[in-house]
């Protein structure tokens, strides 16, 4: 409990800072707390990926303070305009992200972790670096190619994946190209997208934890059980892959209109279309649900839908009138 708090406080220390220095501890506390909490489940594979995340986020770090130690140093002298100081305080950030083209190690972390730890590391990990790339974006081109290469990246790679742990990360990935790119101009769009995509990921982390899923062929064990819990799947992955008239689509319409408002677009173009790409293999797991005539079992063992789980999920389903009714707001 005490390294879950240092993680949630070290992050808002993160936010909050008003220096670089300040920032790169918080950072720094924030790896440390997470560290303890990620070998708290005793097998191999959770080490394994605690050694993995330990020594990716070391190396961020130490570009990091680089990074800052020469900004501190030489932000006034000619040097600072000839070094790509900021294009190496940025790729710090986009590894602590896991971003494209850093992100190969997104998914071997995640999937040597158990259910609550991924949705740590894929939603409130990436608080922190996000919030501080938003100071930093100055060069559009260099962001552009990230955020089109993330969104590829995602969505082509996550296509052959079997690993539900693996796939929710190439998700994440295409999901963090959105994401940054309403950094451009608005923080508050991230924050919609965000809790948005956080709200998603949880409803499809607590059916995976639930019944102790790791891989697809484990979901033909889910669709044995009751029909709402076949439709709360199916309704939630549709939704992550921003089909209308989930609320997942409710972020990346407000992303679109962004992009087109301030004339990103071949951008938005471009995402649209990556999207699609990535929406196959959202589709191959809710198409099986669909598809798969199953009996539902007589014995009183499937999950017990609480009312604020199902109330979360029918938000999903209602999200096109949630839509009309913002958008009178904003």
């Amino acid at each position: 409990m005490m390294f879950l708090n240092l993680t949630f406080i070290s992050t808002m220390i993160c936010i909050s800072s008003m220096s670089w220095l300040t920032a790169w501890i918080g950072l720094e506390m924030n790896l440390l707390s997470m560290m303890p909490l990620m070998k708290m489940f005793n097998n191999k594979y959770s080490a394994e990926a605690m050694m993995k995340y330990f020594i990716i986020q070391t190396m961020a770090s130490m570009m990091l303070l680089f990074s800052i130690i020469m900004y501190l140093n030489f932000s006034k002298s000619i040097l600072y305009m000839k070094f790509p100081i900021h294009m190496i305080l940025n790729s710090s950030l986009i590894l602590k992200l896991g971003m494209a083209p850093f992100h190969f190690w997104l998914p071997e972390v995640s999937s040597g972790l158990n259910w609550s730890m991924n949705m740590m590391l894929l939603t409130w990990q990436k608080i922190a670096p996000m919030i501080l790339l938003s100071y930093t974006i100055k060069n559009i081109m260099f962001f552009s190619i990230i955020i089109i290469t993330s969104s590829l990246m995602g969505g082509l790679q996550g296509m052959n994946q079997t690993c539900l742990r693996k796939l929710m990360a190439y998700s994440s990935i295409n999901h963090m190209s959105w994401m940054t790119s309403t950094l451009f101009n608005s923080l508050n769009i991230w924050l919609y997208y965000f809790c948005i995509y956080s709200l998603i990921n949880l409803n499809i982390m607590i059916i995976f934890y639930k019944y102790n899923m790791f891989f697809i062929k484990n979901l033909n064990n889910l669709y044995n059980f009751n029909k709402k819990l076949k439709l709360m799947f199916m309704m939630n992955f549709l939704s992550l892959g921003g089909l209308p008239p989930f609320l997942g689509f409710f972020p990346k319409w407000l992303t679109i209109n962004f992009l087109i408002k301030y004339n990103f677009y071949i951008l938005s173009m471009l995402l649209i279309l990556i999207s699609s790409v990535s929406l196959y293999f959202y589709m191959r797991l809710t198409f099986t649900s669909i598809s798969i005539n199953s009996n539902e079992t007589l014995l009183k063992n499937y999950f017990n839908i609480k009312f604020m789980y199902f109330f979360v999920n029918f938000i999903n389903l209602m999200s096109l009138n949630l839509i009309l009714i913002l958008t009178n707001f904003m």
